[in-house]
């Protein structure tokens, strides 16, 4: 059977936002806001210790293999089959308690678009769960409709999350001119702790640099991809540094950080900052902007991580039909539907016995463990895998295979760290076991439901080989 062709839809423009939108978000700014001044050193080292080291990876390996798939691909010419699905079952299963989590903090912003926090909705589990049906059904019908149509959504999403930080930027500058700073910063506070709890945080950062690894998945779907993905991560890096950094420090200036609250805080500190200045008109359009930023990367990762199922059904490994591409809109229909309907599950799985802080909370953290997962085949596959014959038409690695090695080992380090740290509670939490019970209980299961598709799908090879080119 043929393997289906691949419509080359993403230039480098694209590609460079893609990588913001993808690589940034907004909660994770909130979240570190609201850790006080320290995150601002903490963002740093997690820049240097996570994002540097997967972005040095990612340029070595698809530079070397731009094939569809990504890390899926990667690990399984590094480490045979079993280790490649594992690989992208693991990343694959990490968005679906994402995509809540994101979508979550998408409604807890759009609230703000009234002028206010939302008043009793922003403490009702059904505006949070009718929010994120909405938006994950709306990302989803843009990518069944093909990376030229979705592709859109990522721009639109990646402009507003750069208009907002500008927005952001401006009110905080202008907080601190005319009222002085909500928070005390200096570099007695910005010093980091080393409690638990702020260890805690530290495995949240790292999780939040992750994102340079998104794109390679739809290499094949990329114009000239030994050169764009490489450039466009270059492009958008800058701009994913200030976002993160510059947007922490922004909210800081607006909001003392006891007063953010990690679902909601940017528009916290924009309506905060703009009602003061008397320009009130700012806290719906910035609201609407958050939205459709966050709305743009639900698009852009339920496109990108839809190529896993699909690579796995053109090996056989899940039923042919993911192996397909629609034939008028060049998508992964099956991958796409089936997996925003798993992550329609975790919406309402994320609120079972707690709050919706404390739901937003357990989404974050199973999002951090599974994801990190991967992670660890990612980095073993970059100290792995040499390359089969010169390079030709890549970018070339200053310091070449010492730099991939010691990226490599400090990425492999932060990210064993992280997932230990991910498994604490938040101190705030009112069933501190049952959230830890239920972050564990949410990444066995994938874990070990993968190892039975896995099983399953040589069962399936051994009937009907895999689809190959005639």
């Amino acid at each position: 059977m043929e393997e289906p062709s691949l419509k080359r839809s993403l230039g480098l423009l694209d590609v460079a936002l893609f990588f913001v939108i993808a690589g940034s978000n907004l909660q994770w700014v909130a979240t570190a806001a609201a850790a006080g001044p320290s995150s601002l050193f903490v963002w740093v080292v997690g820049c240097l210790t996570m994002f540097l080291p997967i972005s040095v990876v990612v340029v070595f390996l698809s530079s070397r293999y731009p094939e569809e798939g990504g890390m899926y691909v990667w690990a399984k010419r590094a480490f045979g089959p079993f280790a490649g699905f594992m690989t992208g079952w693991t990343y694959w299963a990490s968005n679906l308690p994402y995509f809540p989590a994101l979508l979550y903090f998408m409604a807890g912003n759009a609230l703000y678009v009234s002028g206010s926090s939302g008043g009793t909705l922003a403490g009702s589990p059904w505006y949070f769960i009718v929010s994120a049906i909405a938006g994950l059904t709306l990302a989803t019908i843009v990518n069944v409709l093909g990376l030229d149509v979705g592709k859109w959504l990522n721009n639109v999403g990646a402009a507003s999350r750069w208009t907002v930080t500008l927005l952001l930027l401006g009110l905080g500058g202008f907080a601190v001119w005319k009222f002085g700073s909500a928070t005390h910063i200096s570099a007695a506070t910005v010093r980091p702790g080393f409690e638990l709890k702020d260890l805690i945080f530290w495995s949240v950062i790292a999780f939040a640099w992750t994102g340079p690894e998104s794109l390679p998945f739809m290499a094949g779907e990329v114009k000239n991809p030994r050169r764009a993905i490489p450039f466009g991560l270059a492009i958008a890096a800058p701009g994913i540094a200030v976002i993160y950094i510059i947007g922490t420090l922004a909210v800081l200036w607006a909001l003392a950080p006891n007063a953010v609250n990690p679902s909601s805080g940017v528009m916290q500190a924009i309506a905060s900052a703009a009602t003061r200045a008397g320009w009130v008109w700012l806290v719906p359009v910035s609201a609407v902007l958050v939205a459709v930023s966050c709305l743009g990367s639900c698009g852009a990762w339920l496109g990108s991580v839809a190529r896993i199922p699909f690579v796995a059904g053109i090996d056989r490994y899940l039923p042919p039909v993911f192996g397909r591409m629609h034939p008028r809109w060049g998508s992964p229909v099956a991958a796409l539907v089936t997996q925003s309907a798993i992550a329609a599950v975790f919406i309402f799985l994320g609120q079972a016995g707690t709050s919706v802080r404390g739901a937003y909370d357990v989404l974050v953290s199973s999002t951090v463990v599974i994801t990190m997962v991967p992670f660890v085949l990612l980095f073993a596959s970059a100290l792995r895998l040499k390359p089969d014959s010169p390079l030709t038409g890549g970018v070339r690695i200053p310091g070449g295979r010492y730099t991939v090695v010691a990226c490599a080992a400090v990425g492999m380090a932060t990210t064993v760290g992280a997932m230990i740290l991910a498994l604490f509670p938040a101190n705030d939490e009112p069933n501190k076991l049952f959230a830890v019970v239920k972050v564990l209980f949410l990444t066995a299961m994938m874990i070990l439901f993968g190892i039975g598709v896995y099983a399953a799908g040589l069962s399936r090879q051994s009937v009907s080989p895999r689809m190959t080119k005639p």
